[in-house]
């Protein structure tokens, strides 16, 4: 079983890194200079149905879609991380470990081997650009200059309705998950990053799915990054093109 879940997870890191590949591939031959796509991070209660609004944004905006299951594995196996970061050219590796640098230096965090691989493939993935990334600190670990944040919040007894339906679950399995979880998600931010996750000036934008359902959530997203992103690169004023 393990010989199984170790070939797939070779194969899905090989076809994304193939895939960054050819996107550099195609972004050498433009010879107008550009900015890295940038990327977005979800946090998310659970039960928030946070999972099902980061599908639609990565299917509305072409983006790739990096589960927490993914980055927790990688993360974990020191091969398949290190196929991951050395698809970077010297440059990009060279920017990627400055900001990690500035990362542990101001959150005064000796790092251990695990949040080492954690924090350099989230790095990694960052500079690829043109990804929804889920959970694991993301959203700490990427420079908040070239990243979109998110976090979505919702009343627990809609989390627990939602668990309930998504899951199949009966209200107790529903109420120990979403305890559990939130349990376990606040002891790795605490652990890690000795932040509260939950802060939302930790977040460009924080979205209560259970006032706005998850299309409705998911309109929101694309407006406001959209605002973010001429936000960050303003196109040229008729003045500026003078």
């Amino acid at each position: 079983m393990q010989r199984t879940t170790s070939r797939s997870l070779d194969q899905i890191v090989g076809d994304q890194i193939a895939k960054w590949q050819q996107q550099r591939a195609a972004e050498k031959k433009k010879a107008a200079a550009h900015l890295p796509t940038p990327c977005i991070t979800i946090s998310r209660d659970p039960g928030s149905g946070g999972g099902s609004v980061a599908r639609i944004l990565a299917k509305d905006l072409g983006m790739d879609l990096i589960g927490v299951q993914i980055i927790q594995q990688v993360a974990e196996r020191a091969d398949v991380s290190e196929k991951v970061i050395s698809s970077l050219d010297e440059k990009e590796v060279r920017l990627r470990d400055l900001w990690l640098s500035s990362f542990f230096r101001t959150r005064h965090i000796w790092p251990d081997e695990y949040l080492d691989h954690l924090t350099k493939v989230i790095g990694t993935i960052g500079q690829q650009g043109n990804a929804i990334l889920m959970g694991r600190g993301s959203q700490f670990i990427l420079p908040p200059e070239e990243t979109f944040r998110l976090r979505f919040i919702a009343p627990r007894d809609f989390r627990i309705r939602y668990i309930m339906k998504d899951r199949n679950a009966d209200i107790e399995t529903a109420e120990r998950y979403v305890y559990k979880t939130e349990a376990d998600r606040n002891a790795f931010h605490c652990k890690y990053f000795n932040s509260d996750w939950k802060d939302p000036l930790h977040y460009d934008l924080v979205v209560n799915t259970g006032n706005i359902g998850i299309e409705g959530s998911a309109a929101l997203v694309k407006v406001a990054f959209a605002a973010w992103k001429e936000k960050r690169n303003p196109r040229p004023s008729r003045t500026d093109e003078r």
